[in-house]
Parts: C-alpha cells; sequence; structure tokens
C-alpha cells in the first residue's frame, strides 16, 4: 500500500530524526530501544521499519534488520525498502537471493534513473557484470550523462574484459571532470600503452595545470609513471611513482604498530601444540584459497584454475576476515582480558567456516569449487585451517625486489595502506615472509607454494602442481587466454588477458 492506514503524529518525523540522530552518536542500543517504542506508536509506519533495519543492522543483528524491513515491504511500496533488504540480504549471506530482488527491481524501475543506477550497484558487487553494465546504461541513457555514474560503467567494464568501450567512458567523465585523477588512473591501466597510442601529454598537460585535492595529483602521477614504464622510460616512471607514492602517503594516517604486535602474539599464541589440537572444523569442500603479496601472480594462478571450467571465482572476498572478527568481538565481549590471538583459538570454528562456505560459494554463483583470491588471507591461515580442513591454500611467492616494486608502483586506493612508503613496505613484506614460514612450520603439508618466476618460465608444470593439488584433473586449456567475457575483479584485470 502507498499510503499508512493511520496519520502519524505531528511530532512523528522529528522522532525518526532523533532515531538516526542516535546511530550518528554511536548509540546503537538506544536507537535499537527508540525504533522498538516507535513500532508500539506507529506501526503502519514504513518509515518506522526502515529505521528499526537500520538500527539492527548496526547493531549486527541482521535477523532483526531483515524482519524490520520486510515489515517496511509489506506497508510501502517504495523500491528503496527493497534496495536495502537486498543489501542486508548480501550481508546476511544470503546472496543467493539477490539477484531475483534486483530482477523485481527492475522490473519496477522504469525510468527511475537512481533506482536503475542501484540496481547496478548491487549486479556490479556480485561479480554480475553485464547485468550490471545494462542497468547502469539505461540509468545514463535517461540522464543524459552523470560523471559518478558513468565512472561506475567504465569500471564495471573493465573489469568485464570491455576495455575500448571503458576508455571512451572515461573520457567522456573527463571532459567535464578534468581533475578526477581515479579516472585517469583507470584509464592508463586498461591496456599497455604505445608510443602511437598514449596519454602521457594529457597527465602531463593536467599535472602543470594543478589539482585541488592531493589524492587526485597523487592519482595523475601514478597514471604517468604506468604509461611511461609501457614506454620503456623507466627513469621517469619512477620518479613520478615516487611522487605519487609521497602524495598519497601524506593523504594517510598509517600506523602499524599495532598490526605487527598483533602478528607477533599470533605466532607465539598459534604455535604447533595449538594448531595440532583437535577441532571440529566445517567438513565443507571446494574452497580455494590464493594467497600472498598483492602482484605476485595471484590472478594468473587464479585464471588457470578457472580455465579447467570445473571452478568459478568468488572474487576477493573480505568475508573470511570480516567472520573471524565478528566471532573475536564476542567472545572479546563476554571475556574483555582475553587477547584478539588468545581469542581466535576459541572459535566456533565450525560455524565459521560453515557460513563462509555459504556465502563464498554464493558469490561464486553455487559453484561446488570456487576460489576466493583476497591476498591479505594469509594472515588468517592458521583459522582457516581450523575452520576449513579441505580447503586448498596456494600461496604465491615472487622475488622480495620484484614483489615490492611491482606494489610500490600500483596504486590501490582504499587497500594496502602501507604501500606508499618503501620502508613500510619493507617492513610489511618482511612480516608477511616471517608468517608463512611460521604458518609452514606449525602446518607442515597445508600449503602449496608456488613461485612465480616458475609460473611465467614454466606455466605447464606449475599450472600441473596445482591442479594436483586441488584434485583436478589437468587441461591444456590451463594455459589458455581467457574469454574476452571472463571476470577479472583485480588490478590485474588487463594484464592477466594477454598470454604467459
Amino acid at each position: 500500500m502507498n499510503q499508512p492506514t493511520a496519520q502519524a503524529a505531528p511530532d512523528f518525523p522529528g522522532q525518526i530524526r532523533a532515531g538516526y540522530d542516535l546511530l550518528r552518536r554511536g548509540r546503537i542500543g538506544d536507537a535499537v530501544a527508540h525504533a522498538r517504542t516507535l513500532a508500539e506508536t506507529y506501526p503502519e509506519q514504513a518509515q518506522v521499519f526502515a529505521f528499526s533495519a537500520e538500527a539492527n543492522r548496526l547493531a549486527d543483528d541482521l535477523t532483526g534488520a531483515l524482519a524490520a524491513i520486510d515489515t517496511a515491504i509489506a506497508l510501502s511500496d517504495d523500491a528503496q525498502h527493497k534496495i536495502k533488504k537486498a543489501w542486508l540480504l548480501s550481508r546476511a549471506y544470503r546472496r543467493d537471493e539477490v539477484a531475483a530482488l534486483a530482477e523485481t527491481l527492475s522490473a519496477q524501475a522504469g525510468s527511475d534513473a537512481t533506482l536503475l543506477w542501484q540496481i547496478g550497484k548491487l549486479y556490479y558487487h556480485h561479480n554480475l557484470l553485464a547485468p550490471a553494465i545494462a542497468h547502469y546504461e539505461r540509468a545514463l541513457a535517461l540522464v543524459g550523462d552523470r560523471a559518478a555514474w558513468r565512472y561506475d560503467l567504465a569500471v564495471a567494464r573493465f573489469y568485464a574484459g570491455q576495455a575500448a568501450e571503458a576508455e571512451t567512458d572515461l573520457n567522456r567523465v573527463l571532459e567535464t571532470s578534468p581533475q578526477a585523477g581515479a579516472v585517469i588512473y583507470l584509464r592508463a591501466t586498461l591496456g599497455r600503452q604505445t608510443p602511437d597510442r598514449n596519454h602521457v601529454s594529457d597527465i602531463e598537460s593536467r599535472l602543470a595545470a594543478g589539482f585541488d585535492r592531493e589524492e587526485d595529483r597523487a592519482c595523475a602521477l601514478y597514471a604517468l609513471g604506468k604509461e611511461l614504464e609501457d614506454l620503456g622510460a623507466h627513469d621517469r616512471s619512477f620518479a613520478a611513482i615516487v611522487a605519487g607514492a609521497k602524495a598519497r602517503r601524506g593523504t594517510l594516517r598509517y600506523d602499524p604498530a599495532g598490526f605487527y604486535a598483533t602478528l607477533d602474539e599470533i605466532q607465539a599464541v598459534m604455535d604447533s601444540s595449538a594448531m595440532s589440537a583437535p577441532v571440529a572444523g566445517s567438513e565443507g569442500e571446494g574452497a580455494i584459497f590464493i594467497l600472498g603479496m598483492p602482484r605476485t601472480g595471484t590472478t594468473l594462478a587464479e585464471r588457470m584454475l578457472l580455465q579447467s571450467g570445473e571452478v568459478k571465482n568468488a572474487g576477493e572476498l573480505t568475508d573470511f576476515g570480516f567472520l573471524m572478527s565478528s566471532g573475536i568481538r564476542k567472545l572479546q565481549a563476554a571475556d574483555p582480558g582475553i587477547t584478539l590471538a588468545e581469542a581466535s583459538l576459541q572459535l566456533d570454528f565450525a560455524a565459521l567456516g560453515a557460513q563462509y562456505m555459504q556465502g563464498a560459494r554464493q558469490m561464486a554463483g553455487g559453484s561446488s569449487r570456487f576460489i576466493d583470491k583476497m591476498p591479505a588471507n594469509f594472515m588468517y591461515s592458521g583459522v582457516i585451517r581450523k575452520s576449513l580442513p579441505n580447503a586448498k591454500i596456494i600461496h604465491l611467492v615472487r622475488d622480495p625486489l620484484d614483489s615490492c616494486y611491482a606494489i610500490f608502483k600500483t596504486l590501490f586506493f582504499n587497500a594496502y595502506e602501507f604501500s606508499y612508503d618503501q620502508v613500510e613496505l619493507a617492513d610489511y613484506f618482511i612480516a608477511y615472509r616471517r608468517l608463512m614460514a611460521h604458518w609452514h612450520a606449525v602446518m607442515p603439508g597445508a600449503i602449496l607454494d608456488v613461485r612465480y618466476e616458475d609460473l611465467v618460465t614454466d606455466p605447464e608444470a606449475q599450472s600441473r602442481r596445482i591442479y594436483d593439488w586441488c584434485g583436478l584433473a589437468w587441461t591444456p586449456a590451463a594455459l589458455s587466454v581467457p574469454d574476452k567475457g571472463a571476470v577479472f575483479a583485480t588490478a590485474s584485470a588487463a594484464q592477466v588477458r594477454e598470454p604467459v
């Protein structure tokens, strides 16, 4: 129904605003209580239950949040309630329900450009790039053009292998947003630049004109460094990258001391005795973790497995770390005296593994075998082993200097804050290598190391090792270039489509 059957009191809007103010101030428990009172007072007002859904979400009560948003949907046909439900379903690891809801919304959208764009976002974040692109295009056809939306379309096209179309979109964005650094950088990474076709002069002109935001200037410098490297101008490339890294580092707050202390404690607590102690993990099968440092060949290894036709990619999921951290927070809330590392050994490993498998498999379209290619999962290898004893863990290893430089010259935007200072990068790399050596020592035989250098010089032998490790019959297709429509949501999306 479009209208509530009861008239709201004159102060109703103020009470809704007061509830959202509680959320902004971090008073989540009070907000949940306020929502409960409002629901009793205004049981036919959809806005009340939309607010209740948000309060319960922030209170980590996804069951309550979904119940509340379902009530809002029953009271009003406002499509925004269904958008909210879709994101809640995703958060609750009921991702297999999102596509059907998105289809319902699409049929309802009509000429609502904003709703079409929101549906595109839903599809994009669930690795469904074809419908994401289609909805972005429909939205833009209605509004004429909108820079942020066209950038979203370009990103989706980049990951879908549509480099030419993506570049056209990015150039259109730059016509109205000439200082959009992220756009300049993405355009540079669409493919390998050549002497006859590059953007070096354009980028240099934009840098000479100046940028209002340091973040945008950093992006342009990284773009310049990338294109100059493609052209073989290595000294100029390095100078641009160093300047870009300095600019980017200046915008960040990064203090790794606590992180390194936690890594040390993890190694102390998760020793051989702890790791060999029997626990009840999830017996789920089919998960393949490809991990290590970024820019070490993780996407190439993923590509080889995908070419088998028996494995799907789930993406670079944050799921395992999120679920593990959520469980640790609950344990520490019950016993504030235990540390993070101590709590990690008290987790319900079976429940953690089962919930992870449910959500990750949905991101891979229900495939019996799937790849989670989040490099940072190396930190959780011990908990992965206890939660998912049947999972396959593949660790990509690369020469330290090559690895660090490949990371240093890449702009990761909101990830890998250690990568913008060479000393901080070296410190992180040392800590990573030390932790991986620890996992090998306390979990012998649990992790397959694959050297990047071997992978690119002898891809057949290494792909055979990887297939054997994962229990797959090797196929010559492992060495072939993937189809144009293959999805690779990674910084290596352009390079991975090239021959080894």
